[in-house]
């Protein structure tokens, strides 16, 4: 592992907590991998000075850092600029500082969400997709399937209320669903996502029948805690090809790198090894 220098970039992850973050050891191996010199650290943070700590970034040399739970929301009003996308999720996981010191917010969880579809060769545009939750994740996800041009998203949750009022806060094709016709959405779909922690380590398995989901249709789960969650288990089982949440994690990353280090990283197995063993 290298050690920063005076000359060092910097970069971080702002939380409250923030111990649990697997973003510097992902970012570090990164480092290391290109002999960058630089330092990725995490950021203690509390609510109260996220404004102060956000500020600061430029003083301290910082390039910029990401965000987590619980400043995504927050910090999309005090940051200087953010990306049309960023905007419509109504939060940002990302910040940059400008050449003019000002900073710049985005949000790349759904960049982070498509490209761990790529390996499995999905055309989002072919037909409809189910996504369950309307929570921040199911969020940024369905704006980056409506910017793929995913024709028909079925939205489903627990609470119908919340799904509508996101269905209609977005503009394009989403249609919530009340949750007790969660197994009649699945007919006809090419790609199932499931974007609440049921079927995390500690949480029961996502409460979903899968006998009228086409065979061919890709199942996907933002959790990857564990890998084989209930879900993409039974998936496996009646024969989708299915992808754990582990990918979207890992190339959420890469323009935050991009953006700090000037290099566009490579996600693949000593990546998903170093942070699994984190």
């Amino acid at each position: 592992m290298r050690r920063p220098t005076g000359k060092s970039a910097l970069a971080g992850v702002m939380g409250w907590p923030v111990s649990h973050s697997r973003s510097p050891v992902l970012h570090t191996h990164w480092l290391d991998r290109y002999g960058v010199d630089g330092a990725y650290v995490p950021l203690l943070v509390a609510p109260d000075r996220l404004e102060d700590a956000l500020r600061g970034l430029p003083a301290l040399g910082f390039r910029g850092c990401n965000v987590t739970l619980p400043h995504k929301e927050a910090a999309l009003t005090l940051v200087d600029g953010v990306t049309g996308r960023a905007r419509r999720i109504g939060a940002i996981n990302t910040v940059t500082v400008r050449e003019d010191g000002g900073l710049e917010g985005d949000n790349t969880d759904g960049f982070g969400f498509l490209e761990s579809l790529r390996p499995a060769g999905i055309d989002i545009a072919r037909g409809p997709a189910v996504v369950v939750g309307a929570g921040g994740a199911a969020r940024s996800i369905l704006v980056a399937l409506l910017d793929e041009g995913c024709p028909e998203i079925r939205l489903v949750n627990r609470s119908f209320d919340r799904a509508r009022s996101l269905a209609h806060a977005l503009d394009g094709p989403v249609t919530a669903l009340p949750w007790v016709e969660r197994t009649e959405a699945l007919a006809g779909t090419g790609l199932l996502v499931n974007t609440t922690s049921q079927g995390m380590v500690g949480q029961p398995p996502l409460d979903l029948a899968l006998d009228l989901l086409p065979t061919d249709a890709l199942v996907t789960d933002i959790v990857y805690t564990p890998l084989e969650t209930p879900l993409l288990a039974a998936a496996r089982g009646r024969g989708n090809p299915a992808t754990d949440g582990l990918g979207m994690l890992l190339h959420q990353a890469r323009p935050g790198f991009r953006a700090w280090f000037g290099i566009d990283p490579t996600v693949d197995a000593a990546l998903r090894a170093a942070v699994l063993a984190a």
